[in-house]
C-alpha cells in the first residue's frame, strides 16, 4: 500500500485539494494495495479555503512515514516572515525530496518546490497565468509553460485546475497500469489522457499596440482572409520591408511574420468553435493557402490538429 500525504496550507485552492482527494484518498477496494492517504497539516488550527470554509486535517511533525507527497497549490505571493510552521513544513519537504521520494505539486504548488530550490534546472510547470511570474521569480528552472504536467526524476508538476487529473491519471497508470487508470477516468466521466497542452485553452495575449503600427495591426486584423503577407504590411505602414522589420520588432517584441501567423492561429480557434464550418472554410478564412498549411501551424503552435480541438471545444459549446 502507498502511503499519501496530501499537503494542505492556509488560504489553500479547494478545487486542487479535492482533485488530490478524489484521486488518492477516496477508497477502491476493488484494487488491491490501493493508495492510503492522509490530509496532512504543520498548522495547529483549521486551515481556511477557498471560499470561506474551514476543514480540520491530521497534524504531523513529519513526512517521512509517506511515500508519496502532493501540493495542491501554494501561494504565489513572496513571504519574507516564515511561522514556526511554514519552517517546519520547508524543512520536511526539503527532507522527503533528498530521500527520493515522490513529490506531486498541483497548480501554483510549484512555487514552494521552486522557492526550495528543488526544481532548479529542472522542467516544470504550473498554471499559465503565472508563468511570466515563475520565470522572473525562479530563472533556474526550466518552466514548460504550454504542457499538461511535466516530470523531472521524483518531482512531478501539473499546469492548473483540471490538469491536476491529468497528471493524477498519469501517476495512477504508472503505479497500477493502464487497465486501472482508464477504470478511474471512466468513473470521473473525464478523458484518460487528454492530447496538447495548456495552449488549447489559453488566448494568444494581445501585443501593446505601438502608436506607429496601431493603423496597420487594425487593418491587418481585418485583412486575415486575402492571405495578408509581411510585404503588404510594410506598404501599408509606408515603410520598406527591412525598417519594417526591424522596428516591428523593437515595438511589439516579435516578428511580423511571426505576429501574422499568430493572428491567423486566434482567429482560427475562434471559427473552429462554429461546428457549421469545414477546417478547408477555415483555412480560407484566416488566410492559408489550404487546409494542410492550417493543419501544420496549428499543431505546431497548439500541439492539436484542427480537427481534434474542434470537436473537443464544440462539445464544450
Amino acid at each position: 500500500m502507498l502511503n499519501v500525504a496530501i499537503l494542505v496550507h492556509q488560504q489553500i485552492s479547494l478545487f486542487e485539494l479535492a482533485c488530490a482527494t478524489e484521486l488518492f484518498a477516496l477508497p477502491r477496494p476493488e484494487y488491491q494495495d490501493w493508495y492510503a492517504a492522509d490530509v496532512v497539516s504543520f498548522c495547529k488550527q483549521p486551515v481556511g479555503v477557498s471560499g470561506g470554509l474551514q476543514i480540520t486535517m491530521t497534524q504531523i511533525a513529519s513526512l517521512l512515514d509517506y511515500h508519496t507527497l502532493i501540493i495542491p497549490g501554494w501561494t504565489t505571493a513572496v513571504k519574507t516572515n516564515d511561522s514556526p510552521e511554514l519552517i517546519m513544513l520547508k524543512q520536511e519537504v526539503i527532507r522527503f525530496a533528498e530521500a527520493g521520494k515522490r513529490i506531486i505539486s498541483l497548480c501554483s504548488g510549484a512555487f514552494l518546490l521552486a522557492e526550495l530550490g528543488l526544481l532548479h534546472a529542472k522542467k516544470a510547470t504550473t498554471h499559465w497565468r503565472y508563468a511570466q511570474q515563475f520565470k522572473q521569480a525562479y530563472p533556474g528552472v526550466d518552466l514548460c509553460d504550454d504542457v499538461l504536467f511535466t516530470q523531472a526524476e521524483n518531482l512531478f508538476c501539473s499546469a492548473g485546475s483540471a490538469a491536476a487529473l491529468d497528471l493524477g491519471l498519469a501517476i495512477i497508470r504508472q503505479d497500477f497500469g493502464y487497465t486501472v487508470a482508464n477504470q478511474v477516468a471512466q468513473r470521473l466521466v473525464i478523458s484518460p489522457h487528454r492530447h496538447g497542452g495548456q495552449a488549447q485553452f489559453v488566448d494568444m495575449p494581445m501585443l501593446k499596440q505601438h502608436s506607429r503600427f496601431a493603423s496597420t495591426i487594425d487593418w491587418a486584423v481585418s485583412q486575415l482572409s486575402t492571405g495578408l503577407n509581411v510585404e503588404q504590411l510594410a506598404k501599408h505602414a509606408h515603410m520598406s520591408r527591412r525598417s519594417f522589420d526591424r522596428y516591428f520588432r523593437a515595438a511589439l517584441g516579435c516578428s511580423p511574420a511571426l505576429w501574422l501567423n499568430q493572428q491567423r492561429i486566434q482567429l482560427a480557434k475562434k471559427l473552429l468553435t462554429d461546428e457549421t464550418l469545414s477546417i478547408e472554410q477555415v483555412a480560407e478564412q484566416v488566410g492559408y493557402d489550404n487546409a494542410n498549411t492550417l493543419r501544420a501551424n496549428f499543431i505546431r503552435h497548439i500541439g492539436v490538429a484542427p480537427r481534434h480541438y474542434q470537436s473537443h471545444f464544440n462539445a464544450l459549446t
